[in-house]
């Protein structure tokens, strides 16, 4: 049986009394919720760009951020995707300006690709952008619960085996 009705605690009264789950279903949908902010809050730093690149395209620039120069083999794995398809997307960055091709400097079959300061001045204007508008958010909340939040969110991250908030700065998604 599920929820109460059966006399069983299913855990969905929000984990208030901690629940056969521990409260993990609270914990859960609070942060579904604060991410469904938080894309909020990325999707309106990209809109500023939104005509120069697409979100797939941003996570490109975002990746030669955070890694520097790359082989376009490196870029489709770390992205996840065909490498044709990271071949298209750096021949619209590089037409739009934003990345450089180079031949490597160990062999010249190899070809490297970079940001251009057109590439990084859009990146760090978006995480700009991110970061006001996380701030913003921020700001309205007591210090306490800023706090706590603090403490709750690195408790995540390390679960999650993110890199801690230096790394995040530089990949573009603080």
């Amino acid at each position: 049986m599920s929820g109460r009705a059966g006399g069983h605690d299913d855990g969905r009264d929000g984990g208030r009394d901690g629940g056969r789950d521990g409260g993990v279903d609270e914990v859960t949908s609070a942060l579904l919720t604060a991410s469904r902010l938080l894309v909020a809050i990325s999707a309106r730093s990209l809109a500023a760009v939104e005509d120069t690149v697409t979100m797939p395209q941003f996570r490109l620039l975002v990746v030669l951020s955070s890694q520097g120069p790359a082989k376009l083999v490196t870029l489709a794995g770390l992205l996840e995707v065909n490498p044709s398809t990271a071949m298209r997307m750096v021949g619209r960055l590089t037409t739009a300006g934003l990345v450089d091709r180079q031949a490597s400097p160990h062999s010249g079959r190899e070809v490297r690709i970079q940001l251009s300061e057109a590439g990084r001045a859009l990146v760090d204007d978006v995480t700009a952008r991110r970061r006001a508008g996380i701030a913003a958010v921020v700001s309205r909340m007591p210090p306490a619960q800023r706090h706590a939040l603090v403490a709750a969110l690195r408790a995540f991250t390390e679960a999650g085996g993110e890199p801690a908030v230096g790394g995040l700065a530089r990949l573009g998604w603080t």
